[in-house]
């Protein structure tokens, strides 16, 4: 199902039992697996691929090349950066115990979720079974290995807390003020 005032580039491709909400974008060469769910006013980028049973908010912007794959869930007004990977299993094989092509009941898929209002920054890494709190900045480049708290600032490999930040996204003070914008401090 697809919403109305919904664009939806020629290139992409849409499984027919996507349900896509009114008034996103889909722009050029993405794909969109079976039962996928987009809210309503997202913008998915060039070459995103969102993988069967995804679930994703409204007022989500997904910028080119990330890669969504099933067990993900994504809250309403989330960023994604350029080249992110959600990954959704911590020990994937090609092969089973058999020595047989992996199917489907070999994989361990284990549930990642990005609450409301977070970042993630270009090129970084999402292992599975993590959240990530609500208003929480990921730096570029960053791997996500563990639960990163809401209103935190998180950089590195593996990524680590720096500092709190304010829904504006700016670093928090000593007193928990925002020094930018009329926000104040986090909830």
């Amino acid at each position: 199902m697809i919403g109305e005032n919904t664009y939806i580039d020629k290139t992409a491709i849409l499984s027919e039992t996507a349900n896509i909400g009114k008034g996103c974008k889909v722009w050029h060469f993405s794909h969109i697996r079976d039962n996928a769910v987009l809210g309503d006013n997202c913008i998915i980028g060039d070459f995103v691929y969102i993988d069967c049973n995804v679930k994703i908010g409204s007022k989500v912007k997904i910028q080119n090349s990330v890669l969504i794959y099933h067990g993900v869930e994504i809250a309403d007004s989330v960023f994604v950066g350029p080249g992110v990977v959600f990954t959704n299993d911590k020990y994937p094989r090609a092969i089973n115990t058999k020595g047989e092509l992996a199917g489907d009941s070999d994989w361990e898929v284990s549930k990642t979720e990005v609450c409301y209002g977070a970042s993630i920054g270009a090129n970084s890494t999402i292992l599975p079974g993590v959240i990530i709190g609500k208003y929480a900045l990921i730096g570029s480049g960053s791997v996500v290995t563990k639960d990163v708290p809401e209103y935190t600032l998180v950089v590195g490999n593996p990524a680590v807390v720096v500092k709190r930040v304010c829904k504006c996204g700016k670093a928090q003070n000593k007193l928990n003020k925002c020094p930018v914008c009329v926000n104040g401090s986090a909830e």
